[in-house]
């Protein structure tokens, strides 16, 4: 599917769903909505365990564990329900999708959610969302066996879900390519073949396909041998093994979700610019490069396990180096080749996905620092780690996610404000100030996770609580433009 330029600059106007009507257009309404409102609660709490740390209000102990369990895989989830919209709506315009599976998705996601959040708040379950072996089944008394075992099974209906979903991607681009490999390029990429490569968003969904499969597969494995063991403790589990199955899921999945909302970048930012995102051979190779890496560089999170094999350890290193940059260095580059020159008229949409890959980029760094041992062994559980995910996710990931909803907005002929522009600005200062403060925490060896924090880290603590507030403030924002449009989205 190519686009020419005038065609590109109409959709600008009005967006593609004005111009292609899709079915499930009403669910992929629902599912941004959702994420939409989740963000925003997500961000609040975040807002309040730092307000908390910096001495500003107080959270209980065990209330400030839970709020920090609820956040971290609160993120995890609503990024990948997010991704999941922005990818199913392209991803439709190419091969034959099933809006049926896209509800399923939703419904397991509600139903787990619920499940979590009873776990969490009612049961009082706070084993943050690593739910690490044995932590689960053995609270001390903190919460009980009917928490644990509802969290459990929360996630597991969640990962159910978006296994449906993927399943389903997987079968509608085979259908139209033949092959997974055919989809991902592979005879333009490995050969001189006259055929026209697959569009960006194919690649990108065969990618995301491949790699949740498995990931899901195995978090649903080490879900169901937690329960199992929750309830028959004769039923014993590798403590390090279950840790290495937890950390491949998670991993694994939340990569995934910018792998998916980077499909808002290849589709929405040529409607801007006039230029056509092409699958040319360094990004056939770049993305399938990422693929095999992303499945085999988490044993990074595992640099302080010394009974993790060493080789494991060398490989996560190099891998560390190496796995995120094909894909970014090829959509980092086109993205500033594409809007060099262009003419392009800028607009929060077009702003937001900007902004989104250049703190990709930018939340690279910190990464690559963590992921080599020798600073590691020093910097991992400080402040240093949440910084990194927190550019990654804020200025990353969320970024593409509220670039989109403004993009769906265009087609309800809303344009935007003085308090639109002035939500991106408070947005994306302050994100980039807010995980600053956790990257000078971790510098100064701030321990992560911890609920009560010492005088000498109070003054970073209340300057990070002031960088959220203004975060959620631009995000209260978007959230708030979006959900009045999102009934005339789905329409």
């Amino acid at each position: 599917m190519t686009s020419t330029t005038a065609e590109l600059r109409a959709r600008a106007s009005g967006g593609y769903a004005a111009t292609t009507p899709i079915r499930g257009q009403g669910i992929v309404a629902a599912y941004t909505g959702i994420t939409a409102l989740v963000l925003a609660l997500l961000m609040v709490f975040g807002l309040l365990m730092k307000a908390s740390q910096a001495g500003l209000v107080t959270v209980p102990a065990n209330r400030f564990y839970q709020l920090l369990t609820a956040h971290g895989i609160g993120m995890v989830a609503i990024s990948g329900l997010g991704g999941a919209a922005v990818m199913w709506y392209f991803l439709s315009r190419y091969v034959s999708l099933s809006p049926t599976i896209l509800l399923a998705n939703l419904v397991c996601f509600l139903i787990g959610v619920v499940l979590v959040l009873g776990a969490i708040f009612i049961g009082g379950f706070a084993a943050a969302w690593t739910f690490l072996f044995p932590l689960p089944a053995h609270s001390q008394g903190v919460w009980g066996l009917g928490a644990a075992a509802a969290y459990l099974i929360g996630v597991l209906v969640v990962g159910v879900g978006f296994l449906l979903l993927f399943l389903d991607t997987g079968r509608a681009i085979i259908a139209k390519y033949g092959s997974l490999g055919r989809a991902l390029g592979w005879p333009q990429a490995f050969s001189n073949t006259a055929e026209a490569p697959p569009p960006p968003t194919i690649v990108a969904s065969t990618v995301v396909t491949i790699i949740n499969i498995p990931a899901i597969a195995v978090g649903a494995v080490i879900l169901t041998m937690s329960l199992v063991n929750a309830y028959a403790p004769g039923f014993r589990v590798n403590a390090l093994l279950a840790k290495n199955l937890i950390y491949f899921f998670g991993h694994v999945f939340i990569n995934s979700t910018i792998y998916m909302a980077v499909i808002g970048v290849y589709e929405i930012l040529p409607t801007f610019t006039g230029r056509p995102w092409k699958s040319s051979k360094p990004f056939l190779l770049a993305w399938t490069a990422t693929m095999l890496m992303v499945l085999a560089v988490y044993p990074h999170h595992l640099f302080m396990d010394y009974a993790q094999p060493t080789w494991a350890a060398v490989l996560g290193q190099v891998l560390s180096y190496t796995s995120s940059l094909p894909v970014l260095a090829v959509t980092a580059a086109a993205t500033l080749a594409s809007v060099y020159r262009s003419g392009m008229k800028w607009n929060l949409t077009a702003g937001l996905l900007f902004a989104a890959v250049m703190g990709w980029s930018v939340g690279v760094i910190p990464a690559v620092v963590d992921g080599t041992i020798a600073i590691n062994r020093v910097m991992h559980n400080t402040l240093w780690v949440p910084g990194h995910f927190h550019t990654y996710l804020l200025l990353g990931v969320v970024a593409m996610l509220f670039g989109f909803m403004y993009f769906l907005g265009l087609r309800t002929g809303a344009s935007d404000s003085a308090l639109d522009r002035a939500g991106f600005w408070m947005y994306v200062i302050g994100s980039l100030a807010f995980a600053s403060a956790f990257l000078a925490g971790g510098a100064m060896s701030i321990p992560r996770r911890w609920a009560i924090h010492l005088e000498p880290w109070l003054t970073i603590d209340k300057w990070g609580a002031l960088f959220a507030l203004v975060v959620v403030l631009g995000a209260v924002v978007f959230v708030v433009k979006f959900l009045g449009r999102v009934r005339a989205v789905g329409a």
